[in-house]
């Protein structure tokens, strides 16, 4: 379309409504740049409330707005961020409200593998200065858990050899949550997961794991990218569960490796770090168990010694009665010595203390002893009398308390004393007849086991023959009548024996 007529027809421009020249510049723009694919830098990124996503692509010299709608970015498996180069297909046209030309962008990729990798290294670089990757935030593995959770696709060969390999070690309940391991869902699925497996309560009808695992098969950094995505990290890192990242290969590095409490190598590697072995944990405790009873045999075999050792150092109980009593004998045979020494110097004594009295002494001692026993006895009549009066007084009133005290309390004591003595007398002989009782019950459960009766009631019979019991098959066919005795009768069997017949023998059954 012209915009300007033939000036052969007059000097003067025609005139435009800022509609009507914004419209023809939109279709112009249109036309010529329907679908276009741009690198550039991703500089200024908006993302409003509507879901849209606003960003500028640059380079060096040059600025062009872009867009992507709500639709298109939900999409995307990279999502833009400032710094990164990227390659954006879309098309251009224009925004007459603010009379600009911008790219509706309908794919974006990063610019090859260093973009990726410098997205990588930025988004690593501000988590761990948020302190996710810190090691004070890593839990210890449970040794051995109860229940593992793992988060992984259910469809492929990772949840296979984890199951296998925990069936080999030591097997455990492991619930699965299916998620999608690569594209746009990936990442939104393993953090619900992660989050789901934390919500559990402890001890409710779907219990909680000890432990998660999170794995995957290798693959390429576009497919391992939904474990680079900040949800997944930021799920892992709060995690109170702990949690081995099992993503890619040995070379593989994801950013959920860093915030994990522990990495593994590979998937079945994840499976190792989870359980220890059996056989060997059980090798383990049988070899402490040895080991315990080995300490103990050796320390009571020391302990034993010591005590041999010591009472060789102790005297003999002879050698320590040997000086006592020779000591005794010594001291008995100079005992009557002694008391015949003893004797003959008080008698000594006696004599010499005789022998110093005189007999003056001796008749003034009498006389004295006359007179005092001449007026003690002039004084003892009234004092005799006095005696007899006192003792006469107190009979009387000893006689007057007996008589009014009953006599029956004396009784009942007595009766009380011959009461607690028939009681215990009793008691004595209900223990006696009770301890008779028992051992006359265990003579008989002794009888009932050892008689053959107790042997019929497993089953067996007793068989008699003419009244004689039968022991042998010969003994059997030549008696006329038999006669068994099972544990609830007996059976009379009389008639011809039967004629010899070789017996089949018996099919084993199967053991299984």
């Amino acid at each position: 379309m012209d915009l300007i007529d033939d000036p052969s027809e007059g000097l003067n421009a025609p005139e435009f409504s800022v509609s009507e020249l914004s419209g023809a510049i939109k279709r112009l723009i249109e036309g010529e740049f329907a679908h276009v694919r741009i690198r550039g830098e991703v500089g200024r990124v908006s993302r409003p409330r509507s879901g849209h996503v606003y960003l500028d692509l640059k380079d060096d010299r040059s600025v062009i707005a872009g867009v992507m709608w709500k639709g298109v970015a939900a999409r995307q498996t990279t999502q833009p961020e400032e710094g990164m180069e990227v390659v954006a297909t879309g098309r251009l046209t224009t925004f007459p409200g603010q009379s600009k030309y911008q790219i509706v962008i309908e794919e974006i990729k990063p610019a090859g593998m260093g973009a990726l990798m410098a997205m990588l290294e930025k988004r690593k670089a501000q988590l761990a200065a948020e302190g996710l990757f810190d090691p004070e935030r890593k839990q210890a593995l449970p040794y051995l858990p109860g229940i593992i959770g793992v988060v992984t696709s259910p469809s492929g060969a990772v949840i296979r050899d984890i199951l296998h390999r925990l069936r080999d070690r030591f097997p455990r309940k492991v619930l699965i949550w299916p998620v999608a391991v690569q594209g746009e869902r990936c990442a939104p699925e393993v953090t619900r997961a992660i989050e789901g497996f934390n919500a559990f309560t402890p001890g409710g009808a779907l219990p909680r794991p000890d432990l998660l695992i999170v794995a995957r098969g290798g693959g390429s950094v576009e497919d391992l990218w939904g474990f680079n995505e900040e949800s997944v990290v930021r799920a892992a890192a709060d995690s109170e569960i702990p949690l081995i990242s099992a993503v890619g290969h040995e070379t593989d590095t994801t950013l959920i490796d860093f915030a994990a409490d522990q990495r593994a190598p590979t998937p079945t590697a994840a499976a190792e770090l989870a359980v220890p072995v059996r056989i060997e944990l059980l090798a383990w405790t049988d070899g402490q168990g040895a080991r315990l009873t080995r300490a103990l045999s050796n320390a009571l075999g020391q302990r034993r010694q010591r005590l041999v050792d010591v009472a060789r150092a102790l005297p003999k109980r002879e050698v320590l009665l040997d000086t006592p009593r020779q000591r005794l004998d010594l001291l008995s045979e100079r005992l009557p010595a002694a008391l015949t020494r003893g004797v003959q110097v008080r008698r000594l004594r006696l004599a010499e203390q005789a022998g110093s009295l005189r007999a003056s002494t001796l008749t003034r001692m009498i006389r004295a002893e006359a007179q005092t026993f001449t007026r003690l006895e002039a004084r003892l009549a009234p004092a005799l009398s006095r005696r007899v009066a006192t003792a006469s007084d107190a009979l009387s009133r000893q006689s007057s308390r007996l008589s009014s005290r009953p006599l029956t309390a004396d009784l009942a004591r007595k009766s009380d004393a011959l009461q607690r003595l028939s009681e215990r007398l009793s008691k004595a002989g209900d223990s006696q007849v009770r301890n008779w009782r028992k051992q006359i019950d265990a003579a008989d459960r002794l009888r009932e086991t050892l008689s053959y009766k107790a042997t019929l009631q497993r089953g067996y019979a007793v068989v008699r023959g003419d009244g004689a019991v039968v022991t042998g098959r010969d003994a059997a066919r030549a008696a006329s009548r038999l006669e068994i005795e099972f544990a609830d009768g007996r059976l009379q069997v009389s008639g011809k024996p039967t004629p010899k017949t070789k017996a089949k023998p018996p099919e084993q059954g199967s053991l299984f």
